[in-house]
Order: C-alpha cells, then structure tokens, then sequence
C-alpha cells in the first residue's frame, strides 16, 4: 500500500509550511524563496519520516506542520532536521 501523499498533497502541505515560515518573519518582503525552499525541505523529511500520509486529514498536516516549524525555531534552526519528530513529546529538547 502508497502511503504518500498525492503530488497536489504534497503541494498544498507546502504553501502551508511556506506560509507558517513566512508568518514567522512578519511577511517582510525578499523570502518567499527561502521560505517555500525550506518548506519543501521540511515537508520532504516529514513525508520521509512518515509523519505526513495521504490518509491524514488537513487539519491535522496543518498542526504538524506548524509543531516541525515551532520545534525548529526552538531550536535555534533555521535549516530542517533530517527527521522532525512532532510525535515525541520529548521531542528536540
């Protein structure tokens, strides 16, 4: 069984990382590049660790794409982690 999400999943999981990113910087002008570069980078280890599958509803891609992205800027990072683990409560300390 696929268990990846659809290209067009995968795309609008994107825009919603990419948004997140952008919210976080005020939506100052010059990085939407940057900001859609790292939301694919973040929503590809996601989909890689299994977090992120074409069974799981939007509502709950949105808060675990919001939960990487917070863990991150915990974490002082601006790049991805090569397996963010939004499912650890322990996760990234």
């Amino acid at each position: 069984m696929h268990d990846r999400p659809t290209d067009s999943q995968r795309h609008a999981m994107i825009a919603v990382a990419a948004y997140y990113l952008a919210e976080r910087r005020g939506f100052a002008p010059g990085g939407a590049e940057d900001d859609w570069r790292l939301a694919e980078q973040t929503i590809d280890a996601m989909i890689a660790a299994r977090q992120l599958t074409e069974q799981t509803d939007d509502e709950t891609h949105g808060q675990l794409i919001r939960n990487a992205l917070v863990l991150q800027e915990a974490a002082g990072e601006r790049a991805v982690p090569a397996t963010p683990d939004t499912n650890s409560e322990t996760a990234q300390t």
